[in-house]
């Protein structure tokens, strides 16, 4: 007779502290790092080209972070030794620099805080083996920390100046080494054998996965505006850096609370019929911020529709790479997400938006929309309305 053993219990807090961390530290950097750099005397080229460096990292960092931990005998210990590079590249931003110097210290900095990522998504999802739905209860904790931390730093960037922002940075890091090394894999996982990048490849060939990952990555262009130049934008219309901050706190705000809600949207919805949905909120998103900049009351607005254009999408994306890319191809799959989706769209979109910044800041967010409506067109046609024809057309052969 067969015992049925009860599921290992999840290291809810565990797992939740290194969210918190990693998101408290983004919640400084996104928001406020091109004010740091304007600090410095970069113009906007200048910036474009360096924050690019953030999403160009991703390309090669989530890849070869996934892939050396999957063939090492320990390798819990990729994600100790990339955080503790992590805080010490970091660190060099104390010093200050020139272009040149800014550059070299953003390419090794963005390269490791980059690379712990994917492993960790990896780490949890073997904890999650067959309670994916768990998810979202985990995650939050990441917006919960970069909330507190965005509403707190423009305050202090308020009172300190944005040249600080380095000093009040380095201890978030800090913590994120902490949480590091509190955490483990659920098991150790199986060295990835060659048979395994096979059917790695053999999975990543078929049509829905790639079309998955081109709206990926046209949702992460069209990000591009946003994430390089929005408080410059805001800036721009007069809002002071507390409101931006304010702003910024919104859009997270309303995305935890869609996480905390995300089992059950996710049980009656489905992950395919919400992210497709999340990327069509996007494109109105960014056309409500390039038309009406002005208006307090719709940039508010613009921003509680970051609970789908983000957290929904990056939750049902999440749920979509654990059936994609089973096991241990979990490392993998979440290694191409990370790379082509917020790596090379990420440089695309920053640069792009350098270019359309020439224009006028509109401009950059109203092409955003229509970036994001071929997201939302490729998605619902080869992750809804394909599959919906092909199940028709299996019951009509039955019948």
């Amino acid at each position: 007779m067969t015992r049925n053993h009860a599921p290992h219990p999840v290291p809810m807090l565990r797992l939740a502290s290194f969210y918190f961390a990693y998101y408290a530290a983004l919640g400084a950097f996104t928001p406020y790092w091109s004010l740091y750099l304007q600090s410095q005397g970069m113009g906007v080229a200048a910036i474009s080209v360096l924050m690019s460096l953030w999403y160009a990292t991703r390309v090669l960092a989530p890849s070869a972070w996934t892939t050396l931990a999957a063939r090492s005998s320990r390798p819990i210990r990729w994600l100790h030794l990339g955080c503790a590079l992590t805080v010490a590249s970091f660190a060099g931003f104390l010093v200050p620099w020139k272009f040149a110097g800014l550059f070299a210290v953003m390419c090794a900095f963005c390269f490791f805080y980059n690379a712990v990522m994917p492993q960790f998504e990896s780490i949890t999802q073997s904890h999650l083996h067959g309670r994916s739905d768990r998810y979202g209860l985990i995650r939050v904790w990441g917006s919960i920390g970069f909330i507190i931390v965005v509403a707190l730093y423009g305050v202090l960037i308020d009172e300190l100046g944005a040249a600080k922002l380095p000093w009040l940075m380095l201890p978030l890091f800090a913590g994120l080494l902490v949480s590091a090394s509190c955490n483990h894999y659920a098991q150790p996982p199986a060295i990835a054998a060659h048979g395994a990048e096979a059917g790695f490849r053999e999975r990543l060939r078929r049509p829905e996965v790639l079309a998955f990952f081109v709206a990926a990555f046209l949702v992460q262009v069209s990000f591009g505006p946003y994430y390089t130049f929005f408080s410059i934008y805001l800036g721009e219309h007069g809002y002071s850096p507390s409101t931006q901050g304010v702003l910024w706190s919104i859009g997270v705000l309303v995305e935890i609370g869609l996480l905390f809600l995300s089992r059950r949207i996710f049980r009656r919805w489905g992950a395919r019929r919400l992210l497709v949905f999340s990327l069509g909120i996007t494109a109105v998103r960014w056309w409500v911020t390039a038309t009406w900049p002005d208006s307090l009351a719709l940039m508010i607005v613009a921003q509680t529709s970051h609970a789908f254009s983000f957290a929904a999408f990056f939750a049902a994306a999440m749920l979509l790479l654990a059936e994609y890319f089973p096991g241990k191809l979990n490392g993998h799959g979440q290694g191409v997400f990370y790379g082509l989706s917020s790596g090379i769209g990420g440089v695309a979109g920053a640069l792009l938006a350098g270019q359309l910044w020439r224009f006028s800041g509109q401009t950059a967010f109203a092409v955003s929309g229509f970036v994001a409506l071929a997201a939302f067109a490729t998605a619902w046609h080869w992750l809804l309305r394909r599959p919906r024809s092909i199940a028709k057309a299996m019951r009509e052969t039955a019948l």
